[in-house]
């Protein structure tokens, strides 16, 4: 009986040190991939506001205006994450609990 428990023991050790691996790899896995999607879209989303800044620049006949428009719709957004600030965390570490639970 006891050979068994300790066989028991064993095996469960095991699976729990293969489902901690997947766990790890997948969540390691998706890090990269996140990294990755943020790194492309932040480059886009530079050149973009660039873009819409030069944009109402022209149309306004000072480009440093239109960089200024742009600059300041970016504060209003940063004032907003700080608004909901404790928010976002709680979601964010709601989706993380909910993950590593699966």
């Amino acid at each position: 009986m006891i050979e068994i428990l300790k066989e028991y023991t064993t095996k469960r050790l095991e699976l729990l040190k293969l489902v901690a691996t997947e766990k790890t790899s997948v969540g390691s896995g998706f890090i990269v991939f996140v990294l990755l999607l943020f790194s492309f879209a932040a480059f886009f989303v530079l050149m973009l506001n660039i873009a819409v800044g030069l944009l109402i620049g022209h149309s306004l006949g000072n480009y440093g205006y239109g960089l200024l428009i742009v600059s300041v719709f970016y504060l209003i957004l940063f004032i907003l994450v700080i608004i909901f600030r404790r928010f976002i965390m709680k979601s964010v570490a709601n989706k993380i609990i909910d993950f590593l639970n699966e």
